[in-house]
């Protein structure tokens, strides 16, 4: 299973990130349909790669000859450092950063011109990781990066950022290889919109329900003065029934006794 998936890796590590999603997803299909579970799972643990870190996975598989140039600098370091030969750390210092500028401009090449605005700054951090950490410089070969990394120990100036400590660089002194956080690619960005595009709705309806509730609650008080009048009116009026009702028989009593008043004088 190994070599089915280091084939399969090296695939879906030189595809653009923006294809991985669904390069992948192919792959795990296969698998299944093979009923080579064990190989879906592993498929299904590859995750995707940065722009940056996709730029140095797929110069380690187009252009390997490169990468093992580097390996070699990166052993000459090393063997110069712990040696304390001056004049050949001088000379491969020079090396050194002629090297990661020439892969940096060879990966911006292999990823075509349409594409602008490239994270090469990234790039040429984690080659220059590569040469200075054994460990980093494996990963860079496998070409399965999915971030970038930079180190940070002797000779270099470490660059604001969290740290990650992998252990002890060249000399036995302490390295530092840290995960670049990388500018957010196009799909990136695409889901920070949708979020800030739902959140905005969500906030405008929720001030569009706090003014419904208002304008209910005012419409319910109007409604409720309204009754209160109208019963009011209506005992009111009740009152005055009851009153004209009243005088009614309090003159039909009037009217009786003067009637017959006439009779008795008539």
């Amino acid at each position: 299973m190994e070599d089915a998936l280091a084939a399969l890796a090296a695939r879906l590590y030189s595809a653009p990130p923006e294809d991985f999603i669904a390069l992948r997803g192919e792959e795990i299909a296969k698998a299944r349909q093979a009923r080579d579970t064990a190989l879906a799972a592993a498929i299904g643990k590859l995750r995707k790669p940065t722009v940056a870190a996709w730029l140095v996975n797929r110069l380690a598989h187009e252009r390997p000859d490169l990468v093992a140039e580097l390996l070699e600098l990166a052993d000459e370091l090393r063997a110069a450092q712990r040696e304390l030969r001056g004049a050949d750390l001088r000379e491969l210092s020079v090396r050194r950063r002629a090297t990661v500028a020439a892969l940096g401009r060879e990966a911006v090449r292999l990823a075509g011109p349409q594409r602008g605005n490239l994270p090469v700054a990234e790039v040429e951090a984690t080659f220059a990781a590569a040469l200075a950490d054994a460990e980093v410089a494996s990963a860079v070969r496998e070409g399965r990066l999915t971030k970038a990394l930079e180190y940070t120990g002797f000779g270099e100036t470490p660059r604001p950022n969290l740290r990650l400590v992998q252990g002890s660089g060249p000399g036995g002194g302490t390295s530092t290889v840290t995960p670049i956080r990388s500018a957010p690619d196009e799909g990136e960005r695409e889901r920070r919109a949708e979020a800030r595009r739902r959140e905005e709705e969500r906030r405008r309806a929720e001030e569009e329900h706090a003014r419904a509730v208002k304008q209910a609650r005012r419409e319910l008080m109007t409604a409720l003065q309204q009754l209160s009048d109208a019963e009011t009116t209506k005992a009111e009026a009740e009152r005055a029934v009851a009153a004209a009702d009243k005088a009614i028989r309090q003159a039909e009593k009037r009217v009786k006794l003067a009637q017959d008043a006439l009779a008795d004088l008539g």
